[in-house]
């Protein structure tokens, strides 16, 4: 079962693929805002990975999130993703990015408890 203070961090050292300019959100050489919100997610997911069994995953709903900070190529950043509340299957994480323990982005992630099988029946 997932608990409140669930904890996990990424660490990604910032690459041409990660720009804004190679997401096309911008036009400048530093870490892409949809880079940092698939970071946030990675982690969130890593937080309650555990909790997870094989008929289980869980999928976004939400985000809240300020970019506040460019990242250059080349620097180490890490995204961190707390777990703050449960309502039945949904999940919301308190989320931040750092680099070089500076703030770069912070917010809230949502995500909701699913059956695999059901969730990619619907699919068609």
């Amino acid at each position: 079962m997932v608990e409140i203070g669930q904890h996990a961090s990424v660490e990604v050292v910032v690459t041409d693929e990660d720009t804004a300019i190679a997401l096309g959100s911008g036009d400048v050489p530093v870490l892409g805002t949809p880079r940092v919100v698939a970071l946030v997610e990675a982690a969130a997911v890593a937080a309650i990975a555990d909790e997870m069994d094989d008929a289980s995953t869980s999928v976004g709903t939400e985000i809240d999130l300020r970019h506040i900070a460019p990242s250059p190529v080349g620097s180490v950043v890490v995204a961190s993703a707390t777990v703050v509340g449960r309502e039945g299957r949904s999940v919301r994480f308190r989320v931040e990015v750092r680099q070089d323990g500076a703030v770069v982005a912070a917010g809230g992630h949502t995500r909701v408890v699913v059956d695999r099988r059901r969730f990619l029946d619907r699919l068609g």
